[in-house]
């Protein structure tokens, strides 16, 4: 392949517009009258098409193409959606992911999709005219001429006045219509081109589509330039068919009578062959909108999120590095080397907030699949489901983003399978036939929490507890002993399912396993609460960011330990005395709750002073409802730090989630909290 060079952004591109092609169709179902939607649909197809046969992908534009057919008929009203249609469009999305998926593996994106081609011709054939036929199949190699009609019929009081002034200096105004090549790759860039020609022979007084839509590409192929110069028309034509992968010009003249013409005539006022109806004041009320608009316009580039994970890796030698600066400043104790510590340590600080944010990516790119997934489903199972997705802005680093996907569609698949019932049971029960289905997503401190909530049937505390003991998960004794809590933990047990039949779609608790190990190997945890008869819900605590995290070190015996700030309520330091014991462990009274209390030195082993001190300090920690307070020798104070692994050889030390490297260079051990809550 010539392309090699354009792939990647051509798959990135491919997979942004199928995901604009299932959003609009769902759209579409719920509105079938929705002019934007069914002209949105139309551009993504358009473009993919002249994409895909630009790179030599015949099977995917052919695809795309007759796509673009039934999608031409509905825009022009010659064809009425139904509900056959859109599923027939669905299919041939999903054959369409499949493609752009093999080629990003190295394929050449061949697939037999002639089952969903002649599906698409039978609604092509059935339901539209021949003449639209015809007119979608025979594309035209050259735009029709304009008619002798303006394309410009609104024009604001400056553009008038514009035209007036360039009337009265003999200038010529044209109306030039530019046509690119239906396989142009690059929209944006040929529009820049002939921009660029059109300003040196002339000055621009307007574009439609605006200047805005041609430089984000929110256009087909043909653009309308009105034009002020002194060439000829032939010159004009001549100079843009320069710029490669222009199809077709036409410039004719723009006639307007301008109020010297008017007056030479003795007419009272001006008049234009444009009928400008529009309200002068309601113009330029608009014409501020757009100017505000075209004020936060941001532009965008892609970036390999190897070179952003390099970066990443320079950035973090950066801050041990800048823990060893700080800790010398402090020991010599230099004005002048404080000062510039201080000052670098507020722009790496700077910076640091800035590479992070680079890394985060909407959970939205996560969501926007499962409306689709859960309609197909819905259809599939004969069930009525609404979904509701909260909180798709949430932002979350890219490389969790990555990860998370696969086990959301599996918890989001058991619950449709077998949380929510059937229809008829939920009338039976007293519930509305609709299930409903909840994806949210929120921040909480340095963490990012998932919830797939539903309210179906519940899980049934028996079941869990008679398959677990049948799989010699746990004894019946060691069963009855558990919480709910701790039953419903015991799903994610390998191979656990209390399906009496494992269907296509899942078995509660199939894989359940697999999930959790995902959702642990990113630094999470996952959690499930349930009430009989009323639904369940699906926890999912994730970290923001894997690599830089800001603790509060502490000392226990001669060894340094870091606690994630995150998990931390509050430090203290209390006498022995207000020590109790319950239940055979040590707990005080903190505001009013009663907190178990962990000795670090214990947990870890440390060697103990024979000496005991009168006071001790404590780290009140929290995961969920739960509190612990944990005893430590002394408090360093709080730092940023970069998360090591530790590893696979010691990957599965009890309560420690990683290490770091301090600025004296001696290593600190992170302490993972919700395992010592746990």
């Amino acid at each position: 392949m010539q392309n090699n060079e354009y792939l990647d952004v051509f798959i990135e591109e491919s997979k942004e517009h199928l995901q604009s092609l299932n959003d609009q169709l769902l759209i579409l179902e719920n509105d079938s009258e929705n002019l934007d939607t069914i002209s949105e649909i139309f551009r993504s197809a358009h473009t993919l098409k002249g994409m895909a046969a630009t790179m030599g992908f015949n099977d995917l534009a052919n695809l795309t193409h007759k796509m673009e057919n039934i999608l031409d008929a509905i825009r022009n009203d010659q064809l009425k959606i139904h509900t056959h249609i859109i599923d027939v469009l669905f299919s041939a999305v999903d054959h369409l992911e499949d493609m752009v998926v093999d080629i990003a593996e190295g394929g050449n994106g061949a697939k037999d999709v002639i089952d969903v081609i002649e599906q698409l011709n039978v609604i092509e054939n059935g339901e539209e005219t021949k003449s639209v036929s015809d007119k979608t199949e025979q594309l035209p190699t050259t735009e029709p001429s304009l008619a002798g009609e303006n394309h410009f019929h609104a024009l604001n009081e400056f553009e008038l006045t514009v035209l007036e002034q360039a009337y009265e200096k003999s200038f010529h105004t044209y109306e030039v219509k530019v046509s690119l090549n239906e396989n142009c790759l690059l929209k944006a860039a040929r529009v820049y081109m002939v921009f660029e020609v059109l300003e040196q022979i002339g000055e621009v007084v307007k574009a439609d589509p605006t200047i805005q839509d041609l430089e984000e590409e929110n256009f087909e192929l043909s653009f309308h330039v009105l034009l002020i110069s002194q060439e000829s028309p032939e010159n004009i034509e001549k100079r843009i068919l320069k710029v490669s992968e222009i199809e077709h010009i036409d410039v004719r003249s723009y006639t307007i009578q301008t109020k010297k013409a008017n007056n030479e005539m003795g007419e009272e006022k001006s008049t234009s062959t444009n009928e400008v109806t529009t309200n002068n004041e309601a113009q330029s009320s608009d014409d501020e909108k757009n100017k505000q608009k075209k004020n936060v316009v941001t532009k965008t580039i892609r970036v390999n999120i190897n070179r952003l994970d390099g970066l990443m890796n320079l950035f973090e030698e950066l801050v041990i590095d800048r823990g060893r600066l700080e800790q010398i400043s402090g020991e010599l104790n230099h004005s002048e080397l404080n000062e510039t510590v201080e000052r670098m340590t507020r722009i790496t600080g700077d910076l640091q907030t800035l590479i992070l944010n680079m890394r985060m990516v909407p959970i939205e790119q996560v969501f926007n699949r499962f409306p689709r997934m859960v309609r197909q489903l819905s259809k599939d199972l004969g069930k009525k489901i609404n979904l509701e997705i909260i909180g798709a802005e949430t932002e979350l680093d890219r490389t969790v983003i990555d990860e998370i996907g696969d086990p959301l569609v599996h918890l989001i698949r058991n619950g449709l399978d077998h949380g929510i019932e059937m229809p008829e049971v939920r009338k039976a029960n007293g519930k509305p036939e609709e299930g409903n289905l909840t994806l949210k997503a929120y921040h909480s401190g340095n963490h990012v929490f998932i919830e797939i909530s539903d309210d179906g049937a519940g899980i049934k505390r028996e079941n869990i507890l008679k398959k677990a003991i049948a799989n010699h998960i746990v004894t019946e004794e060691e069963g009855q002993a558990l919480s709910d809590k701790e039953v419903y933990q015991l799903m994610m047990a390998s191979g656990f399912s209390t399906a009496e039949q494992i269907s296509d779609i899942s078995g509660r608790g199939v894989g359940l396993d697999v999930v959790k190990n995902t959702i642990e190997s990113l630094g999470g945890s996952i959690s499930i609460s349930s009430e009989e008869g009323a639904g369940s819900t699906f926890s999912v605590q994730l970290p923001l960011t894997l690599s830089i995290i800001t603790v509060l070190l502490v000392e226990v015996g001669d060894e340094k330990y870091a606690v994630p700030l995150s998990s931390i309520i509050e430090t203290a330091v209390i006498p022995r005395s207000e020590i109790y014991n319950a239940h055979n462990k040590q707990v005080i009274d903190f505001r009013g709750k009663v907190v178990p209390l962990i000795s670090l030195k214990e947990v870890f082993n440390v060697p103990e002073a024979s000496d005991e001190d009168e006071f001790l300090s404590i780290v009140i920690i929290r995961k969920g409802d739960k509190m612990a307070g944990l005893i430590v020798d002394t408090f360093i104070g709080q730092q940023e730090i970069v998360l090591k692994s530790l590893g696979d050889y010691l990957g599965e030390v009890f309560a420690i989630s990683g290490a770091t490297i301090l600025g004296d260079g001696q290593v600190a051990l992170i302490i993972d909290t919700n395992a010592l809550i746990n």
